[in-house]
């Protein structure tokens, strides 16, 4: 069955139908009618999501857990192949499912196919893969005693999925971040109830379509979304859910964790990030400020994992100032469909008020507005000037709260261990960056960094790698082999040999 925001083929996301929940392999009308989802860059209607109600949450959950049983005996080869099939689906169909989101996030068209869309593809490529699921302990000799006769007692630990996983995703990206939940969830066996962001929720319907079509089993995948805030819960709450993988704010990571403690339910989180980028004095200013630069053009700055937090070594301080606020003046900001754009929309007024809140916090702390700082003279979209704030005290609420969007802080340190001492003075901890022409003093400042991941001279990632955070920002790891260990349990099963 064709939904809202697009025919079954991707090719339109202008359709006047309005979107259904996908609840047990069936497309239900929503109890709770529809809501327009607008596109940020030209504030005009996208499409019209569902809002589900209570029930509907429940009733997609005990969907997936009836499905769960035939569903985690299914060959591995057999899932691997489903999710082959969906990941030649989506690529085919990659030009009109971009467009989506594209309209939905205000995400320039690069971005939107190569790292929204694009990423997506990857990552159910990556796990449309079968990988060893059990492994050999070595033997253990056992005397005689109260528990038996001696023995050498021989061991096998198993990866078995957990169950049903809600899957609560992001409004930054609505295509790489379910997939990098939906692929590796299912190729170890586990049933998902996914709950895309509202902004954002008719590209993840696309992506069920994709995973219906590639032959995913009813119940095995479903799709739940709403504005209110009783969606969420009923999601996470539900006695049918084993786990719950949450992407977002640590504020709303908190709550369900606290839920999910209750029932003792498995949680993976990936949450804030107020990333520290340490640029020592014998760094290349010039790979410094175009890493750093990132964040006021990718995503317009609406990513956990941005260098927003610039620590510059007093003999370089200047220098990295004067250059950051240059290359932030060059960055083109408007309409993300036109070729020439860096800098799109952020994704709501809402959002905008409160990046654009911070600015003017960062004033009355008595930062230093080198660039930006005003709203860009453009007739409509929610869109936010790069803006750079130098001289930032580390105390001050702009260096130490997460704005998300594309807004730069600087703060000078004199010594290596003061720059270590500044960037591990966070709450956060996802990932922090060095960079230093010297590679073993680069990678001995890393070492000492409280943070999941650091990056040393570049922002680049390895996907094989763990990604999670320290402190709040997360509770887990995914990504490569490493989301299979997530979304699994390991089971011993030892014997005599």
């Amino acid at each position: 069955m064709s939904s809202t925001g697009a025919s079954a083929d991707g090719s339109s996301h202008n359709s006047p139908d309005e979107q259904r929940l996908f609840v047990g392999g069936e497309w239900v009308t929503p109890d709770g009618g529809h809501y327009a989802v607008a596109d940020p860059a030209t504030e005009e209607t996208v499409g019209w999501a569902p809002e589900a109600s209570r029930d509907q949450v429940h009733a997609a959950c005990a969907a997936a857990r009836e499905a769960f049983g035939p569903w985690s005996r299914t060959a591995p080869g057999e899932r691997a192949a489903i999710l082959a099939r969906a990941s030649d689906i989506v690529r085919s169909r990659l030009v009109p499912y971009a467009g989506l989101a594209q309209a939905e996030t205000g995400a320039t068209t690069g971005t939107a196919r190569a790292m929204q869309v694009g990423v997506a593809v990857a990552r159910f490529r990556r796990y449309a893969q079968v990988e060893p699921a059990e492994w050999a302990i070595p033997p253990q000799i056992n005397e005689a005693g109260p528990m038996g006769k001696a023995a050498v007692m021989g061991a096998l630990a198993v990866r078995q999925p957990v169950g049903v996983v809600t899957c609560i995703t992001s409004y930054n990206n609505p295509w790489a971040n379910p997939a990098g939940k939906i692929a590796p969830a299912l190729a170890m066996g586990n049933t998902v109830v996914v709950k895309p962001a509202p902004q954002d929720p008719l590209s993840v319907y696309r992506m069920a379509e994709a995973l219906e079509a590639a032959g995913v089993p009813r119940g095995v995948v479903n799709v739940v979304n709403g504005r209110s805030v009783e969606v969420g819960e009923a999601a996470v709450d539900s006695p049918d859910v084993d786990m719950v993988s949450f992407t977002g704010s640590t504020a709303v990571g908190q709550r369900i964790g606290e839920v999910c403690g209750r029932s003792m339910k498995r949680q993976l989180m990936e949450l804030g990030g107020k990333g520290a980028a340490v640029v020592l004095d014998d760094a290349d200013l010039g790979a410094a400020v175009a890493g750093i630069g990132t964040t006021f053009s990718f995503y317009s700055g609406q990513i956990c994992t941005a260098p927003t937090r610039v620590l510059a070594q007093r003999g370089i301080y200047d220098r990295l100032v004067e250059q950051l606020a240059a290359y932030a003046g060059r960055l083109t900001v408007g309409d993300p469909r036109e070729a020439g754009t860096v800098v799109g929309p952020v994704i709501s007024a809402a959002h905008r008020e409160r990046v654009e809140s911070y600015i003017e916090l960062g004033r009355k702390e008595g930062a230093v507005v080198v660039a930006g700082g005003e709203r860009p003279d453009l007739d409509r979209g929610f869109y936010v000037a790069p803006t750079l704030l130098a001289d930032c005290g580390p105390g001050t609420r702009v260096v130490r709260e997460e704005i998300f969007g594309p807004v730069v802080t600087v703060t000078p340190f004199d010594d290596e261990e003061e720059g270590i001492a500044l960037a591990n003075d966070s709450d956060y901890g996802l990932i922090d960056y060095v960079w230093s022409a010297d590679v073993a003093r680069a990678f001995r400042v890393a070492r000492r960094l409280r943070a999941g991941g650091v990056g040393v001279n570049t922002v680049g990632r390895n996907m094989e790698a763990p990604f999670g955070g320290f402190r709040r920002s997360g509770v887990g790891r995914d990504c490569g082999s490493y989301a299979l260990h997530a979304y699994s349990e390991v089971q011993s099963i030892v014997w005599p040999g």
